[in-house]
C-alpha cells in the first residue's frame, strides 16, 4: 500500500490489488459514517485506488492510515439493491463457451452470485460490479458496437456493467434489464454507487408483459 499526497488537500491510497480496494473504500465509508474519520470532503475508488478528496490536514490523516488493519470483510457491508434480469443477450452463447458452460448455466451462475459495485464511470449511472471471479472474466469484443442498447446487462474482464443509456460498447452482452441506472428525477440520480451490492434475478420469458 502506498499513500501519495495529491494537490494540496487530496490523498491517494494506491493498493496492490481491486479486492483490497474496495475493502480500504467500504472501511473508509464506515468509519466516516461513524464519524471517527475525520472531515474528508469526498471518498473516490478507482479500480485499485482510493482518493481523499478535500482533506484539511493530510498529513495527521496520512498517519492514521498508516496504523489502520483493514480485511476483506469490510467489503461485504453496504445496502443491497436487485436488479430483474432477462438473460437474453446476443452474447449469451459467446459467453457460455468461454465459462465452458451451458446458455441457462450462464444465467444460474451469473445470478447466483453477490456482486458490488467497485467504482463507477465510464458514462453516468454506469457501474463496475465485481463478483464473478477471475474463473469467469472473458474477453470485451473484437470488434465493438456503435450502439449497445439501454438497460443491456454486458461482462467484460471480471466485471459486470448496466449500459444506463445507448451508446458504443464493447462489453459482451448476456441479458436487459427494465430498471433505469439513472435518473435526473430521482435523488440520487444513480441507482448503483460504489459500495452497493446487487443481486440479479431472473426473470422468466414474457414477465414484462
Amino acid at each position: 500500500m502506498r499513500i501519495l499526497a495529491v494537490g494540496e488537500d487530496s490523498l491517494l491510497i494506491d493498493l496492490a490489488t481491486a479486492e483490497e480496494a474496495q475493502a480500504w473504500h467500504a472501511e473508509l465509508l464506515r468509519r466516516r459514517g461513524d464519524g471517527v474519520l475525520g472531515p474528508v470532503r469526498e471518498i473516490v475508488p478507482g479500480e485499485r485506488t482510493v482518493l481523499l478528496y478535500g482533506v484539511p490536514d493530510t498529513g495527521a490523516l496520512r498517519a492514521a492510515l498508516r496504523g489502520w488493519s483493514v480485511t476483506a470483510r469490510a467489503a461485504q457491508s453496504g445496502p443491497l439493491v436487485e436488479i430483474p434480469v432477462r438473460y437474453d443477450g446476443p452474447d449469451l452463447a459467446v459467453v457460455a463457451q468461454r465459462w465452458g458452460v451451458g446458455r441457462e448455466e450462464v444465467a444460474r451462475v451469473h445470478s447466483g452470485a453477490e456482486h458490488r459495485v467497485a467504482f463507477c464511470g465510464f458514462a453516468p449511472g454506469f457501474a463496475y460490479m465485481t463478483g464473478l471471479g477471475g474463473r469467469y472474466a472473458v474477453p470485451r469484443r473484437a470488434e465493438p458496437r456503435t450502439a449497445v442498447p439501454a438497460g443491456a446487462v454486458a461482462v467484460a474482464g471480471h466485471y459486470t456493467g448496466i449500459y444506463p443509456r445507448s451508446s458504443p460498447g464493447g462489453w459482451q452482452l448476456i441479458g436487459t434489464t427494465s430498471v433505469r441506472l439513472w435518473d435526473l428525477e430521482r435523488e440520487p440520480a444513480a441507482l448503483l454507487a460504489p459500495g452497493t451490492r446487487v443481486r440479479f434475478v431472473p426473470e422468466q420469458a414474457g414477465a414484462r408483459g
